[in-house]
């Protein structure tokens, strides 16, 4: 396992997340080559899979599904992802409680 690689710009933490979909049950994984696993139930059809990648991640890090936003890799299984009102402490403290 390695360290999440977390910035923050403007008040808001960015990190990398590479996002299984379809998987069996939804939910927050182990931290792999710098970047989040998570899992979505969800298929990568129409959008659906970003969305689930949103509200998984703002139900684990606790804060409102607005203040999370995909800001790279829209239709790619690798992402980049920007959230309001965390800090990059919190997210790496997050991450290795996991």
């Amino acid at each position: 396992m390695s360290a999440l690689l977390v910035t923050e710009r403007g008040g808001a933490a960015r990190f990398s997340v590479r996002v299984q979909p379809r998987a069996p049950r939804s939910g927050v994984g182990s931290v792999h080559a710098g970047a989040l696993r998570v899992r979505v139930t969800a298929p990568p059809v129409e959008g659906a899979a970003n969305a689930a990648v949103v509200a998984v991640l703002a139900d684990w890090l606790g804060v409102p599904a607005r203040a999370v936003r995909i800001v790279l890799g829209g239709a790619a299984r690798s992402k980049v992802v920007e959230v309001d009102g965390v800090t990059a402490d919190a997210v790496r403290r997050l991450a290795t409680e996991d």
